[in-house]
């Protein structure tokens, strides 16, 4: 169950990547990013207020959220910060490079997951899932290749540097949601964070507000950015609850959720009319046939 989860959620970020992108076209990323971390934050409130104030509107349900303890809500005060930070980075990235770059780097991050996965929690992969994980590899270091017929060096490169932050940290909270899921309930963490972020965004518009650029807190109201939040919601519940389950492999979750890749690309294509597909499409060939043996490995 937890793979389908995993592929679930894969198949909706590739859908966020593109809402994100749409959205950042006409707003600044501080904005956006406090409209996505507010309208997160409004569909888990009335969970989040049942459970404070001892209602029973959702009881023992999978939608109920604990109280938690203090050392509870500090960890998560932790992942927000670490989420917000590798979302910052990302949205300034994904605004100014083409998605059919952006999301190969994204893509490296099950490599850094793995790497932690192996010295921390001791996982180890067997034939199918090595074999899944260099296809995917060797895919993504031909894709990232393709952004010099572009005209981006990634050397040089203020966003490139940007979204490789990004991805370092996102592997840091994958391996940090793998620690939670051990000892916390997967919507206590989801509620939680959400609601410590909003609070972070709201602080860093309170501050650019009063000492920033007009045009940093600015709206052109998109639908896209809704959708962000709908899809991001749904793509974390399925990849929470997938890394609840005991049998589960950070490793092997983390490497299925990068395949969000196909559905960011193809939509880069048709949506952006990005450059150089042809070349690009090999690649996400090598990438699906890595999904498979990761499959395959992990039944």
């Amino acid at each position: 169950m937890w793979l389908v989860l995993a592929f679930l959620s894969a198949l909706l970020l590739g859908f966020y990547d593109v809402a994100k992108k749409q959205a950042l076209r006409e707003n600044s990323v501080p904005v956006v990013l406090l409209l996505n971390t507010f309208f997160a934050s409004l569909i888990f409130l009335p969970l989040i207020f049942s459970s404070l104030c001892g209602f029973e509107w959702f009881g023992a349900t999978a939608f109920s959220i604990p109280v938690g303890s203090f050392s509870d809500h500090l960890q998560v005060m932790l992942k927000a910060v670490i989420v917000l930070s590798s979302w910052a980075f990302g949205y300034y990235g994904i605004k100014h490079l083409p998605i059919t770059i952006v999301g190969p780097i994204n893509a490296t991050r099950p490599v850094m997951v793995l790497v932690g996965a192996m010295f921390i929690f001791g996982e180890r992969l067997n034939a199918l899932q090595w074999i899944g994980v260099v296809l995917a590899l060797v895919s993504l270091f031909m894709l990232s290749r393709a952004g010099r017929k572009e005209g981006i060096d990634f050397r040089h490169n203020i966003w490139i540097v940007c979204v490789i932050v990004a991805a370092l940290l996102g592997a840091a909270s994958g391996l940090y949601d793998r620690y939670l899921m051990h000892h916390l309930q997967p919507l206590f963490v989801q509620g939680w964070y959400n609601i410590y972020q909003f609070a972070l965004m709201f602080v860093v518009m309170l501050v650019l507000r009063l000492f920033g650029k007009g045009d940093a807190t600015q709206v052109r109201w998109t639908w896209a950015i809704p959708l962000i939040t709908i899809l991001l919601t749904a793509a974390d519940m399925a990849y929470f609850v997938a890394l609840s389950d005991e049998e589960a492999m950070i490793s092997i979750v983390s490497m299925i959720r990068r395949g969000s890749v196909v559905v960011s690309f193809a939509c880069g294509a048709m949506l952006f009319r990005e450059r150089n597909l042809r070349a690009k499409a090999i690649d996400l060939v090598l990438i699906l046939i890595g999904m498979v043996f990761l499959y395959l490995g992990s039944r």
